[in-house]
């Protein structure tokens, strides 16, 4: 029987196990903290799909070949998009309640750079959490062994070259996990930044295992700054906080401090413009005012839709003693989700025998330069099914890179900065929000590279479970200026203000495809 271990616990790592364990395989899924405890449960806005018989899906691939900036891989994003509703309809089998009107219609919401309102969303805005609670329990009934609190240490390569397992700590014991088939479903590395909505557990972990085995990332340059975050450092005290997009979607509108909507400055579409449009908008609008924060006004709305359509939302808000249905509430940008990563095919499959990626660890090209609103849940559930099948037919095909693997060049050696403050991860943090956030240029990049390069030469061997991430940590950010170095050209997410010209184009025309009308989100044959 194939043995699976899967690292890590969101929806790309449950769908993987959830399916290749109805395939058959023996799975492991092991995560760093509790099950519950990573992104996936955070994600407000909900998970796009055509499922609506109004809606198509050549819109949906149009939709996100213009937001990914002429960079997508046309492939996957078919692949995502084609396969999408039935992913979704497999999440309902699985126990996740999608919101309905009265009437029993799904109801579908609208997000920044859509040409449709196809966002499925449930509990209002906790899509995450309802997702996350019905894979964790749809495990658990089918018998899968999670184990908890295990944190991944490094990949284990046989004498083949191939990825024969890894070595993880659990509760304070290192311990080696053999499996025919690593998959790394750690998510992001948001923890790189100052501002994030990321959780803490999201430390670029299974990136840098990757990175020191030796499989190819990519994109790494990518990283989407949500604009609208409820700060943490202004008049609302508490963490950073997500203000869900389709806070947006429903009217709600940016202003500054003279009461201006200037979103509209930088695109036609205003608040509803590609993220990075609106993220670099707010950031240019803060910095003329002071570095004082912008506003979101959602007092159009009314205090009884923000609470029944935005219950998680408005809870935090109010716990902030904010009222955002009579005055608008402070928001700023901030590190959010990570377009590049653990190189794949469209079948999760790295460049080095036996491992796969998928979810925000993995580059599959769906992305390109910036991420279409909502297209994360479903990549996670499209490309962790597709893992799961090609663990399964391992013995009949290939395991490892489809051709030729990829060739890089050699990275420009470094000069560590002979003037490098001591490190510290808040050190980190500020560095790369400074240099490698928004807004980049040369110099600044320069600088982080070079203060990177001293905090790594200067390291000392890693103990701890918090030593260990601080130098995946370093990795992955020493991996991620590389690529924002080698990159000259603006270009979604990536924004050099020394060439602000945007790169990127045209994509090509897409098929007409229209979706199947009688779809009731409970295909046959679902894994749930």
């Amino acid at each position: 029987m194939t043995r699976a271990l899967i690292v890590g616990s969101g929806i790309a790592g449950l769908f993987c196990a959830v399916h290749a364990a109805h395939r058959g395989v023996d799975v492991t899924l092991v995560t760093k903290g509790s099950a519950d405890q990573g992104s996936t449960r955070h994600a407000q806005g909900g998970i796009a799909g055509v499922v609506m018989p109004e809606d198509r899906l050549e819109d949906h691939v149009a939709d996100t070949l213009a937001a990914g900036a002429g960079l997508c891989d046309e492939d996957a994003v078919r692949v995502l998009v084609e396969e999408g509703p039935e992913r979704i309809g497999e999440l309902a089998r699985c126990g996740v309640e999608f919101d309905r009107d009265a009437s029993g219609r799904l109801q579908h919401g609208l997000e920044a750079a859509h040409s449709f309102p196809r966002i499925l969303h449930a509990g209002g805005d906790a899509t995450g959490l309802a997702i996350e609670t019905a894979l964790l329990r749809t495990a658990r009934r089918m018998g899968i062994r999670i184990v908890e609190h295990a944190f991944l240490l490094d990949l284990v390569i046989g004498r083949t070259g191939a990825v024969t397992g890894a070595r993880v700590r659990i509760d304070g014991r290192d311990a080696v996990l053999s499996a025919d088939a690593v998959v790394l479903a750690t998510g992001g590395a948001g923890m790189l930044y100052a501002r994030t909505t990321n959780p803490a557990v999201a430390t670029g972990d299974g990136i840098a295992a990757a990175l020191r085995a030796g499989a190819a990332v990519a994109d790494l340059e990518f990283v989407q700054f949500h604009p609208t975050v409820l700060i943490a450092d202004g008049p609302a005290p508490g963490d950073p906080f997500l203000i869900s997009e389709a806070v947006r979607g429903e009217g709600a509108v940016l202003i500054d401090d003279d009461g201006r909507r200037f979103a509209f400055d930088a695109h036609p579409d205003g608040e509803l413009a590609p993220r990075d449009v609106v993220a670099r908008a707010i950031a240019n609008r803060m910095a003329a005012q002071g570095g004082r924060p912008v506003r979101l006004d959602a007092t159009a709305l009314g205090a009884d839709l923000l609470r029944t359509r935005f219950p998680s939302i408005d809870a935090a808000v109010r716990a902030r003693g904010l009222d955002w249905a009579s005055e608008p509430i402070p928001v700023t940008p901030a590190a959010h989700y990570l377009m590049g990563g653990v190189r794949t095919d469209l079948e999760g499959r790295t460049t080095l025998r036996g491992l796969y990626a998928v979810g925000e660890t993995a580059r599959t090209g769906v992305h390109g330069a910036n991420r279409l609103a909502s297209n994360s849940l479903l990549e996670g559930a499209v490309f962790g099914a597709r893992a799961a099948i090609a663990i399964d037919e391992r013995g009949r095909r290939r395991s490892g890179w489809p051709g030729p693997e990829p060739t890089a060049a050699a990275a420009e050696p470094v000069a560590a900065a002979a003037d490098a403050p001591p490190f510290t991860r808040a050190a980190l943090r500020a560095l790369m929000w400074e240099h490698v956030g928004l807004v980049r240029d040369a110099a600044g990049v320069a600088r982080a590279g070079a203060v990177v390069a001293a905090w790594r030469r200067d390291a000392t061997t890693p103990r701890t479970v918090a030593e260990h991430e601080d130098a995946g940590m370093l990795l992955v950010a020493a991996a991620t200026i590389a690529a924002a170095s080698a990159r000259t050209r603006s270009v979604g997410a990536h924004f050099r203000s020394d060439e602000p010209r945007l790169s990127g184009g045209a994509h090509p025309p897409v098929e007409s495809r229209a979706a199947d009308p009688a779809y009731d989100l409970t295909p046959a044959g679902a894994a749930c």
